[in-house]
């Protein structure tokens, strides 16, 4: 059987990250997300600080996120000048993305997995969502903030989330349109979108 991967997407607080590490666990595989970073740093010998660095972001100043430059998939050297640009450490975590897809099942999070594997016929997209109440009172329990500074926090990240998915892909990161599968987190809950998906992975690739 083909190798099957599940990318989510996700507004914060709504608790992806954590679904996807609850589906993953229940279909007995792996789930990546930031270990991509070190995976990506190893293979290109950069820093895994400057991937930390763009990690879902974009570096650049305001006005250059109305631009987009969409993944094509070409690496540069490290004699090249754009060795370490937001596209190069893109690029190089992209790599890292379709071996996986090669290698085995697993859950993606984040990072665009979605558009990188594309063309890839096994690969199912997920986005998960909440509404602002769910996101700010879950995104409280993690971290000692005041509801003003974490609900700021949350629209930076998701800002931050946006502009990354439009300049890497051209596209609009929270447009259901770019996805198979779209759930409410904070109505489902997180058991419940989990078995959604499970449900979805069956009828549309079996058994």
């Amino acid at each position: 059987m083909k190798n099957i991967v599940i990318t989510i997407s996700r507004q914060y607080g709504s608790g992806g990250k954590t679904i996807g590490a609850m589906l993953a666990k229940d279909l007995g595989i792996n789930c990546y997300s930031r270990e991509i970073l070190r995976m990506a740093s190893e293979d290109s010998g950069i820093n895994e600080r400057l991937f930390g660095m763009t990690d879902e972001k974009v570096r650049h100043a305001s006005w250059f996120r109305i631009l987009s430059r969409p993944y094509d998939g070409e690496l540069l050297p490290p004699e090249d000048k754009g060795f370490t640009s937001d596209d190069n450490l893109f690029n190089y975590q992209a790599k890292v993305i379709k071996e996986l897809a090669a290698k085995e099942s697993c859950v993606i999070v984040g990072r665009c997995a979605d558009y990188v594997l594309q063309d890839y016929p096994h690969v199912m997209s997920v986005f998960i969502h909440a509404d602002k109440k769910f996101c700010l009172e879950r995104a409280m329990e993690r971290h000692s903030m005041t509801e003003r500074e974490m609900q700021k926090y949350i629209e930076k990240t998701d800002a931050y989330r946006g502009d990354f998915y439009r300049y890497h892909t051209g596209h609009e990161w929270a447009d259901a349109r770019n996805y198979d599968l779209c759930l409410n987190s904070g109505k489902l809950g997180f058991e419940k979108c989990v078995e959604e998906i499970k449900a979805y992975k069956k009828i549309r690739f079996g058994e």
